[in-house]
């Protein structure tokens, strides 16, 4: 155990976890220690003769499980982004151990004692703003927790608590295993015809890694997959979209809908064992959306409008597409002509100028350094867990003599070991208390390339690529003492906020024409081209807020649920009856996600909280316009949003924090302009 690198911290910089020195021997004697550890402090905590302060129970909870947090960030965001079958194993177990180790404090009597106690004299104590905050949290928390409830029922909470939690992770490798199942192997290299040939290649690669011949179509975690706006080939777009759309619902060992049913049923009855009338609830009342009733006002006044525009959108691609009735894996295909004929923009045609590094040096971390002065310095001598992860310091201001912030990790390939979608996480959360620094990463799923050839973008993904650098940005620059406030520790619905701000430098002119450059020649992109691109990024709108409107609708109606909750056999027949019921039904745009292939609800963190992307929307797109109307992309305004909002973390109310940056509310009429609603 002496040499198991969890057990203390890291000497590398930033205390970057020493990948070269883990090995998946390490996971578990890791867990059991951190977990013996936090034990034993609680025990200290709790069993403390003097009377409680906050530096010895609150901020010595704080202190608290070192050794399960090394373990944790690295095993999970292996767990995520570079699998194996070791990994999979220990995660089916350990899930609803540590469950029950969460359990333990959380239910702990004499814990929560000491806790009441000091939040009933927290008038007299002296404390600062984060502190109050902290100790208040904590004792709101314990009781969302089930601290109050008796011993029957903390007993039916542990087990309800430790089975969601095993669940929740079957359904997670369940549907990685599907999707890579269900790539699409295409032995005819005719079939093809439509892709660039970056895309070829990518497929043809997937295929060889696989120990295959031909090429092979692999698939993104959403229905839409992208090839399905280039393929000519219908039938083979209709094999695609198929092959999408029936994830997790094949039957078999991967099947997931017995999963998400019983995970369904099982977060509706520890919602109702805590005191919430469902699942949804119980999660809205920890959320700046605070009711189901706000959720639901903001979903019905959005999807009439939605709708009405997707309608009006599929009569144009039904005559684009002529005799041939209109079907969803069509929807994409002549989306693209349309958009090209009116627009005159080719997708295909941009990706010469969206070249991966150019993105990220002259677009990505240009904006970064020109709104909050940070610059980044690749390090190729720190490593991580797979070769293709890049590591970059990151300072705090431009110049040489910039104060070193913490390190940025990227991991931009698809794999066979990687889930889908996008994402990002803290490898080590900046707290002042415990003097951490910042280490934060991005996961993407682009297509890699064949070897010596450029990884080049659809500005899709480029978008990806800005909204995700936004959430790192929120880990980086924040700036609390207490760990469980740190960067993105704020509520769900409001998460997405600052990464959905940070979308707009993608097309903002300065930037745009920094990293929009032919990968060959340098030349920007023609100004005729940008005009188009930006003119054509509004058509469209109808299908993507419909799709993901619907998405969200499925959501909430799975978690709403109080009792008689479909079996496996019902899951399709109720999310036909939920979209109906939204009035969002509309068989040429499916959801986004379908229940089978959920991730985001039924293995993720977003269970009746998928609504926060559109619920953060409107922040973002009333952020958009007060960064216009102060100048855009200045130096002034950047340090403005960091310190009012990203240094902050969850340690301030997000929306007061939000009415003090803007000056009042939000407005939802910036978010209808934008999405033509």
């Amino acid at each position: 155990m002496s040499d198991n690198p969890f057990l203390r911290e890291s000497d590398l910089p930033y205390q970057l976890p020493d990948y070269q020195r883990i090995a998946d021997a390490h996971y578990a004697p890791a867990f059991d220690a951190g977990m013996a550890e936090q034990r034993a402090e609680i025990e200290a905590i709790v069993t403390n003769p003097e009377q409680a302060t906050f530096d010895n129970t609150v901020a010595a909870l704080e202190r608290s499980g070192r050794i399960l947090d090394r373990v944790s960030t690295v095993f999970f965001s292996r767990a995520s982004a570079h699998t194996n079958a070791t990994i999979e194993a220990l995660q089916a177990e350990i899930a609803p151990k540590l469950a029950a180790h969460r359990d333990a404090i959380a239910l702990d009597p004499r814990l929560v004692a000491r806790l009441r106690d000091l939040h009933d004299r927290r008038d007299s104590l002296g404390l600062d703003p984060e502190e109050r905050r902290l100790l208040e949290k904590i004792v709101d928390a314990a009781v969302r927790d089930g601290a109050e409830l008796d011993e029957a029922a903390q007993s039916r909470l542990r087990e309800l608590n430790a089975r969601i939690s095993t669940l929740s992770t079957a359904f997670g490798s369940h549907l990685l295993a599907d999707t890579n199942a269900s790539a699409v192997l295409v032995e005819d290299p005719a079939r093809l015809a439509g892709l660039s040939p970056g895309a070829v290649s990518a497929a043809a690669g997937a295929a060889a890694a696989r120990g295959k011949d031909g090429h092979l179509l692999t698939l993104v975690l959403p229905t839409n997959q992208p090839a399905l706006a280039s393929l000519t080939d219908r039938s083979l777009r209709e094999e695609l979209f198929r092959a999408s759309t029936r994830r997790g619902a094949c039957g078999g060992e991967h099947d997931t809908r017995a999963i998400l049913a019983e995970l369904a049923a099982l977060r509706a009855e520890r919602a109702q064992l805590l005191g919430f009338r469902d699942h949804a609830s119980y999660v809205a009342a920890d959320s700046t959306a605070g009711s189901v009733d706000a959720v639901r006002g903001l979903l019905a006044e959005l999807v009439p409008p939605a709708v009405a525009n997707a309608r009006a959108e599929a009569a144009e691609l039904q005559e684009a597409a002529g005799g041939e009735p209109l079907q969803p894996w069509d929807w994409s295909f002549h989306a693209e002509r349309v958009r090209k004929e009116r627009f005159a923009v080719d997708t295909a045609a941009l990706r010469p100028y969206l070249e991966l590094d150019r993105v990220l040096r002259d677009g990505v971390f240009r904006a970064a350094g020109a709104l909050y002065g940070l610059r980044f310095v690749e390090r190729d001598d720190l490593t991580m867990y797979h070769d293709d992860v890049r590591v970059w310091e990151v300072f705090d201001g431009p110049d040489a003599a910039a104060a070193p912030l913490g390190l940025y990790g990227a991991d931009f390939y698809a794999r066979d070991s990687k889930r889908g979608g996008a994402w990002m996480n803290a490898l080590v959360s900046q707290s002042r208390l415990l003097g951490q620094r910042p280490v934060v990463m991005n996961t993407l799923n682009l297509a890699k390339p064949a070897d010596g050839e450029p990884t080049l973008m659809t500005f899709d993904e480029v978008t990806t690529l800005f909204h995700e650098f936004g959430h790192a940005l929120h880990g980086l620059l924040s700036d609390v003492t207490h760990p469980r406030f740190s960067g993105t520790s704020v509520p769900r619905d409001f998460v997405e906020f600052p990464s959905q701000v940070n979308e707009m430098w993608s097309l903002w002119p300065e930037i745009l024409a920094g990293y929009a450059r032919h990968h060959e020649t340098g030349e920007p992109m023609p100004a005729a081209l940008v005009e188009k691109l930006v003119a054509g990024r509004a058509w469209g709108e109808g299908f993507a807020t419909t799709e993901y409107l619907a998405a969200a609708v499925l959501d909430q109606a799975w978690h709403t649920l109080t009792d008689d909750v479909p079996t496996a056999e019902e899951v399709e027949d109720f999310e036909a009856r939920a979209l109906a019921e939204a009035g969002i039904a509309l068989a040429t745009v499916p959801p986004r996600y379908r229940s089978t292939y959920f991730n985001h609800v039924f293995a993720g963190g977003y269970s009746a909280g998928y609504y926060s992307y559109i619920w953060s929307e409107v922040l973002d797109a009333d952020t958009v316009e007060w960064f216009t109307e102060n100048g855009g992309l200045r130096r002034e305004n950047g340090d403005a949003f960091r310190a009012a909002l990203l240094s902050r973390g969850g340690a301030v109310e997000p929306m007061e924090a939000y009415r003090a940056f803007r000056g009042r509310d939000p407005e939802i009429a910036p978010l209808l302009a934008r999405r033509g609603l």
